[in-house]
């Protein structure tokens, strides 16, 4: 019987320990997705009985990412990020002392393992990149958005610390993004705002709510909250006395192109706009037009695929309940999709997890908001000056499309101060590229193309001059 005790009590201790296993700090692993190997680290902190976390991935410079919920019940990890579009399952091995699980982002299904510690992190800095000590004033600042009861925190770049200085407040481009708009291990805002202080222009950039240091809920916000979260940018730099306050200007990339003119219109105090790869059409034509370029399987008849497409974007868009949003897309779903991506021998398990991120993206407030959005209708009511720059080989906006449309609704508005440039040979960040596809922009070392930064400080200064 002593044994048998001493055996049980050993090991109801192991699973204690298991169990009680103290999970609060870093967390990191490694993953292949096709030849990539990719490096996640978790940031994981406890506050009385709840737990939260921060997500890094190094290998793409990103960081700052803070899932919605993070628990841990009897040896197993729920980091639930669907604000931000990814999720870790993950089970606690004792043995091996760490845990096992899946990391899902998309359709994307990856096995990850997390052991406990830091991980180092070798320098990947891009050449553009600054290098401290900068030769202007910079500062952390944070400024509040009091509808919404959130704190963005940004920096504030300026060319020296006395004087009134004009100034930009960077937009970013769609998905949760941090203040140097980290993407495929760039840091494009990084780049345009040392360039630009260094040309005599102020720059404001900063995290997005809900990311980096930036409080808020990003999954649950519109095209509409964010263009609210510049305007308190707006009101907090006319409460500083180095801001010359008369020339206050926006630069939006990408989605950050359509939340500045819908900024712009609801403020008396926006003196400029520039557009970097920003839509001249709707949300849902941008959508049936991504959905085609971007896809990354094959289909038999493309006038059916278009069809079924704007079927779908009909039923999210439509008055009916939420819940009769879901089932209606779920049956399109299943009716369009599940039948191309079997005929491609995609495992059902992989097309379940396809069709549960389509629908997931399409029923956020985001989404809904987007698709029955259309910037020219308020590119038509701008009246200060407006530069408006595209790549040629931009695979995610086109330019002569778009252009078109920011075109023709500066027209139809009366604007008459407004210049319009397709940069040859650039994409979507503006970098000099060979097919401007997104698999291209890591393997390019430059961030932001000179030619393109010339542009924006040359007009910039140009337009302060004229004033």
């Amino acid at each position: 019987m002593k044994t048998i005790s001493a055996f049980v009590i050993a090991f109801i201790i192991s699973i204690v320990n298991a169990y009680s296993q103290d999970i609060e700090g870093d967390w990191s692993g490694k993953t292949k997705r096709g030849e990539k190997l990719i490096t996640f680290v978790f940031k994981i902190k406890q506050e009385n009985s709840k737990y939260s976390t921060t997500m890094e991935i190094p290998t793409f410079r990103v960081s700052g990412i803070k899932p919605s919920a993070t628990t841990y019940t009897n040896g197993k990890l729920i980091i639930d990020g669907s604000n931000v579009g990814m999720s870790y399952v993950g089970v606690f091995n004792n043995e091996a002392q760490q845990f096992e699980g899946t990391y899902k982002e998309g359709g994307i299904e990856m096995v990850l393992n997390l052991k406990k510690g830091a991980v180092k992190i070798e320098d990947s800095r891009r050449l553009q990149e600054p290098v401290k000590p900068y030769p202007y004033y910079e500062e952390e600042v944070v400024f509040k958005n009091t509808e919404a009861n959130i704190a963005l925190a940004g920096t504030l770049t300026l060319p020296s610390e006395n004087g009134k200085f004009p100034i930009v407040i960077l937009i970013s481009g769609s998905g949760p993004q941090d203040r140097d708009e980290s993407f495929m291990g760039h840091k494009p805002f990084l780049v345009l705002s040392d360039y630009l202080t260094r040309q005599g222009i102020g720059v404001l950039r900063f995290d997005d709510r809900g990311q980096g240091e930036s409080t808020g809920d990003f999954g649950n916000a519109t095209t509409e909250d964010f263009s609210k979260d510049v305007l308190s940018a707006i009101a907090y730099l006319k409460t500083r006395n180095d801001v010359d306050i008369k020339n206050i200007g926006l630069i939006g990339h990408s989605e950050g192109g359509i939340i500045a003119p819908l900024a712009a219109n609801n403020s008396k105090d926006v003196a400029f706009m520039v557009l970097l790869a920003s839509t001249g059409i709707s949300g849902a034509e941008l959508s049936v037009m991504q959905s085609k370029i971007l896809r990354q399987f094959p289909v038999k008849d493309e006038v059916a695929y278009e069809k079924d497409t704007r079927k779908a974007i009909a039923i999210v868009i439509s008055n009916k309940s939420e819940s009769e949003i879901k089932s209606e897309l779920t049956k399109h779903y299943n009716d369009f999709l599940r039948p191309i991506l079997t005929s491609l021998n995609v495992p059902e398990k992989n097309i379940n997890l396809f069709i549960e991120s389509q629908l997931k993206t399409s029923l956020k407030p985001w989404s809904r908001y987007f698709l029955q959005y259309n910037p020219a209708d308020e590119i038509e009511k701008l009246q200060i000056p407006v530069l408006s720059l595209n790549g040629s080989k931009d695979t995610q906006v086109n330019a002569k499309i778009n252009q078109n449309g920011i075109r023709q609704a500066l027209i139809k508005g009366g604007n008459k101060d407004y210049k319009i440039i397709e940069l040859e040979n650039l994409n979507h960040f503006f970098q000099e590229c060979e097919t401007g596809k997104m698999d291209e922009y890591r393997k390019i070392e430059q961030t932001f193309s000179p030619r393109a930064l010339n542009e924006i400080s040359s007009w910039i200064l140009h337009i302060i001059r004229e004033k």
